[in-house]
């Protein structure tokens, strides 16, 4: 039996109304195409999710980074004007 929090608890019974119910809707030729659809859709989300975390964490790493640079800088500025 699986209890969800909307739906209180639903039972094998229930699941194969769903089921048949969904079937007669759209037709035992629909279905697959309908479930190839969906699982584009979810691949799509997850890689549009990777990307946003690898942006943030080179963002992260990038900013890290940046300070050290422009200490390096100063002190490029700092030894020149020394020369002079």
């Amino acid at each position: 039996m699986l209890t969800l929090l909307f739906l209180g608890s639903v039972g094998l019974t229930e699941i194969l109304v769903l089921l048949l119910i969904v079937l007669l809707l759209f037709g035992a030729k629909k279905i697959p195409e309908l479930m190839k659809s969906f699982g584009k859709g979810v691949k799509s989300f997850k890689e549009g999710v990777n990307g946003i975390e690898e942006d943030l964490n080179v963002d992260s790493s990038s900013a890290k980074k940046e300070p050290s640079s422009a200490n390096s800088a100063d002190s490029a500025k700092n030894s020149s004007a020394e020369k002079k």
